[in-house]
């Protein structure tokens, strides 16, 4: 078999890794979200997020002479990767490309993104050479969030369900479509394209709501309140379906090592890449059904006030609307998802990345980190991250539901929270 075709490993722990009974982890996450929605519904009566009004401003490093520091750091390692897919051996064992792309941008966006807000805008190659182009900025594009969903979905499907995911060609191939269809994106519509039509711009700046560092409606560079960052994010077409990408990607790989669906893949009449395409679209359509149901149930049971500062206020909370008015709820969901599921592989994995590109003689030692901690992380990211999704859901309820029916319009919230943890438990433990 040609060690190209071999899918990267993802590093899950399995049930008996666990520190603690996987029974008590699941009664641990479901008394977090009780005794948090409990709390809220008692203490918290109004809304407190504040969105892009908030911040304490910071004074950091800026001027063009740090933009094209960072513009020309995001070329040299676009090339050097690049350089790697073109020049090198089409064999994952002595080619870095796919730990490359796969643990180092992907993964490694993920805390870099919380640490220090949207990382990846002034990295950007494709921005830098548009600009260079002499590209310009008319403001955003009519499309709203679709076309950064259908590129995660791509490069989701790459990783997860392509015959050679960690093949120098299939790399090549996907990135050359992906930068020309972004250029020619930005050239006809400005560089207010890569705000929400690049997938990995947009991964980077969901992600980077959660950061202590952000930018307010002024454009101030600030320390914020990770929630007003949260708040901050505005309502718009494809919204929704960018995060239910991002966590049915992310819950289809959960469960694609599953010896059951092992078997459906290498014995099932439509064939492994058939087959593995239909679980990942499915996996993200069973995640927003489940979402658009239960928050539609929300605003039938909550109603809506007519009046209120911050996002979408004054809007009728039902249908499609009340989806993209909570849809910020989900974001730390899919951040914990991400942390708990790739935690591992970057650790791992990454000792491999630095190793390949740079001809390091060491071994990588796969015992760096050990399952009790793996295990410990994936719970904790799990559970954070739905605790921090039912505050921002309770904030955005108080300010838009009539306030006799608040805290019942969060009750199918509530249920969301608890069908999602004990997914993604059953999915990071059990499988």
């Amino acid at each position: 078999m040609n060690p190209a075709a071999e899918v990267l490993a993802h590093g899950v722990g399995d049930r008996h890794d666990l520190p603690i009974p996987l029974f008590y982890a699941f009664a641990g996450a479901f008394a977090a979200l009780f005794v948090s929605f409990l709390g809220l519904a008692l203490l918290w009566a109004d809304s407190r997020f504040r969105g892009g009004a908030a911040g304490r401003p910071v004074a950091l490093p800026g001027g063009a002479r740090t933009r094209w520091t960072l513009r020309i750091l995001g070329l040299a390692g676009t090339a050097f990767a690049g350089a790697w897919m073109l020049l090198g051996p089409d064999d994952p064992e002595r080619n870095p490309a796919a730990h490359l792309v796969y643990v180092v941008f992907w993964v490694g966006l993920v805390p870099a993104s919380l640490l220090f807000g949207p990382v990846w805008k002034p990295l950007n190659p494709l921005r830098t050479i548009h600009l260079l182009l002499g590209g310009r900025d008319r403001g955003p594009a009519p499309f709203g969030y679709w076309p950064a969903a259908l590129g995660l979905t791509a490069f989701t499907w790459m990783e997860l369900v392509s015959p050679e995911p960690a093949s120098t060609a299939t790399l090549l191939a996907f990135f050359t479509l992906y930068s020309a269809a972004h250029l020619a994106g930005a050239l006809r519509y400005g560089a207010g394209w890569f705000d929400r039509a690049d997938a990995f711009e947009v991964y980077s700046a969901l992600i980077g709501r959660l950061s202590p560092l952000g930018r307010r409606d002024d454009g101030r560079l600030v320390l914020r309140n990770p929630f007003n960052g949260l708040d901050a994010l505005r309502p718009a077409p494809g919204l929704v379906a960018t995060v239910c990408v991002l966590l049915g990607s992310t819950g289809y790989d959960g469960f694609s090592g599953a010896t059951w669906w092992v078997d459906a893949l290498q014995s099932g009449p439509l064939g492994r890449t058939a087959t593995g395409t239909l679980g990942l679209l499915a996996a993200i359509l069973l995640v927003a059904l489940l979402y658009r149901a239960c928050v539609g149930a929300a605003g039938l049971i909550g109603g809506a006030r007519t009046g209120g500062p911050g996002p979408g206020s004054g809007v009728r909370v039902t249908g499609g609307g009340a989806a993209a008015l909570f849809a910020h709820s989900l974001i730390p969901i899919a951040v914990g998802y991400l942390i708990a599921h790739y935690f591992s592989l970057l650790v791992i994995e990454g000792q491999r990345a630095a190793v390949l590109s740079f001809g390091l003689e060491r071994a990588v030692d796969p015992e760096v980190v050990g399952p009790g901690v793996i295990a410990s992380v994936q719970v904790l990211a799990i559970v954070i991250g739905h605790v921090v999704g039912v505050v921002a859901a309770h904030d955005r309820s108080v300010r838009l539901f009539a306030p006799v029916r608040a805290v019942a319009g969060q009750i199918p919230l509530l249920i969301l929270m608890i069908c999602y943890t004990l997914g993604g438990l059953t999915l990071l433990l059990a499988a």
